[in-house]
């Protein structure tokens, strides 16, 4: 089936909204020669498409001939780029800035070379004001430019001042750059590989911050050295399972945006995340209470306009709330009530599929995956666990290992004993060749082999066993992943129970809430 996330002119038509696209054709229209017309039938074709389908795209309009598809396609995207640079919010500090610098050479070019040093002035006061640097440093170096080849005598000291301005806005770039690296580089680490596993790993991903940080954190002074600062002690801390630090620098993260609030709106990404990450943390930690307390919260954000007036930010909010109402349920043990969302979880997905990537997709079906378990129905979980485990194995390796687990245990379940074997088989030797076995799905694999052969009144003392040995192992660091991803305290104790997992959630919950 042709793939609408292949062609880049198919996903940008997509992203359009209605006056966007009206816009467009007003745009596109201002002349009638023969390529403005054409780009405007293509235009037309293509928004009317489900799917990108070249072949379909040239039989259906045959005036545009296959030798000239791309040029014409090169054309259209450009011009709808510059429709929408047209009508883009001018509030926007980006584009106020371009602005500016664009205003500063056009009078440059006119021989105004005052006028143009006025408008660089009231660029450099817009970029401090708002902490953006990187405009500060264009226009520092157009000033020192002008300067250089003409005596303005615009004001005394101009180059010990422009000199010592210049030497302060790199510096601040210098820091934000090193930090931004070292920040991704962990976040990346994460992302291939999920969070450390031993001693070893441990110990190189606390060197190699370690080594990236250096003596950086007290020269930390402005919003975007905090920013990256913060964010590299998160991802430090996240990969090493160190939640508590990991809860302490996300608040740090979004609490430098309640100090700055402007900054929301000029980097709205970073808020998000940062919120996520928050919301993240409480649900490591089991704090049910500020989880849904921050969630409230992230909600109401999500309507704003800042979130509902830009596609990105709602795709964002819409994947980050989602997740975190997901974790609300697996604190609460309300499964159940918690698979009402998953028709409208994925109708959105439908819509938004273009802009998400595999590694969200991955994570939205291991979370419905675990809800459709908690609640007792591990055919559907296995459906859902299928689809990660027969997806391209070059992401998240941790994520594939544990639903491999949930799936095999799944299966234990629903008491197909006749594959288990040879999946036992299968999953140990996957999680072992990603150097993933914990001691705690040692113990998983070792109790559901020799299970085959007890009898109901012989189970339950191997369970009582197993229970209390991983008990032993839920304060272990190396060890808490496996209960993060797969709650095998509470499957356990439903078992000795004899009650669905989702009524020993529940009852955890009532309990701790009654403490």
């Amino acid at each position: 089936m042709p793939n609408r996330s292949t062609d880049t002119l198919f996903q940008l038509i997509k992203s359009l909204e209605k006056s966007e696209k009206r816009n467009f054709k007003l745009y596109a229209n201002r002349n009638s020669s023969g390529e403005e017309l054409k780009s405007v039938q293509l235009f037309d074709a293509l928004d009317k498409m489900e799917e990108y389908d070249e072949g379909l795209l040239l039989r259906r309009n045959e005036t545009i001939r296959k030798q000239q598809l791309s040029n014409l396609k090169a054309h259209l995207y450009k011009q709808i780029l510059s429709s929408l640079r047209l009508i883009n919010d001018e509030t926007n500090i980006d584009i106020q800035l371009n602005e500016q610098m664009d205003h500063a050479r056009i009078l440059y070019n006119k021989g105004l070379y005052l006028q143009s040093l006025k408008v660089l002035d009231k660029m450099k006061d817009m970029a401090k004001a708002n902490n953006q640097s990187t405009y500060l440093q264009q226009a520092l170096f157009f000033e020192k430019s002008i300067e250089s080849l003409y005596i303005t005598r615009s004001i005394k000291n101009r180059a010990e001042q422009l000199s010592k301005e210049t030497t302060e806005v790199s510096n601040i770039l210098t820091l934000s750059s090193e930090l931004s690296n070292l920040s991704l580089q962990l976040y990346s680490w994460y992302i291939e590989n999920g969070h450390s596993r031993n001693e070893e790993e441990d110990a190189a991903v606390q060197q190699f911050f370690i080594d990236g940080l250096g003596d950086k954190t007290s020269a930390c002074k402005h919003f975007y050295e905090k920013l990256y600062l913060y964010q590299s002690y998160c991802w430090n801390a996240f990969i090493r399972q160190d939640f508590l630090q990991y809860y302490r620098y996300t608040q740090k993260w979004v609490n430098l945006f309640e100090k700055e609030p402007f900054m929301i709106a000029i980097e709205t990404g970073h808020y998000i995340k940062g919120m996520h990450n928050l919301m993240g943390s409480h649900f490591d930690l089991n704090n049910h209470h500020k989880l849904k307390e921050t969630l409230a919260e992230f909600e109401k954000f999500s309507q704003s306009e800042i979130v509902q007036n830009n596609i990105n930010n709602k795709i964002q909010c819409f994947i980050y709330g989602t997740i975190s109402t997901f974790n609300k349920h697996f604190l609460e043990g309300s499964f159940t009530e918690g698979l009402q969302m998953i028709p409208e979880i994925e109708s959105k997905i439908k819509v938004y599929e273009i802009y998400m990537d595999r590694h969200r997709i991955l994570v939205f079906d291991y979370k419905i995956a675990c809800l459709y378990f908690g609640s007792g129905n591990y055919e559907k979980a296995i459906d859902y666990l299928n689809k990660i485990i027969n997806w391209k194995v070059d992401l998240r390796t941790d994520l594939q290992c544990y639903s491999r687990l949930l799936h095999l245990i799944a299966h234990y379940e629903l008491g197909n004993y006749e594959i288990l074997d040879s999946l036992i088989k299968s999953v140990y030797r996957f999680m072992a060749k990603m150097k993933n076995l914990s001691v705690v799905e040692e113990q998983i694999f070792k109790f559901i082999r020799k299970s085959f052969q007890l009898s109901v009144k012989t189970i339950r003392p191997e369970l009582e066993q197993l229970l209390v040995k991983l008990k032993k192992l839920q304060n272990n660091r190396f060890e808490t992943r496996a209960f993060i991803y797969l709650d095998i305290i509470s499957w356990l104790e439903s078992k000795l129970e004899n009650i669905p997992v989702q009524e020993m959630l529940k009852l955890k919950f009532a309990s701790k809430r009654n403490a």
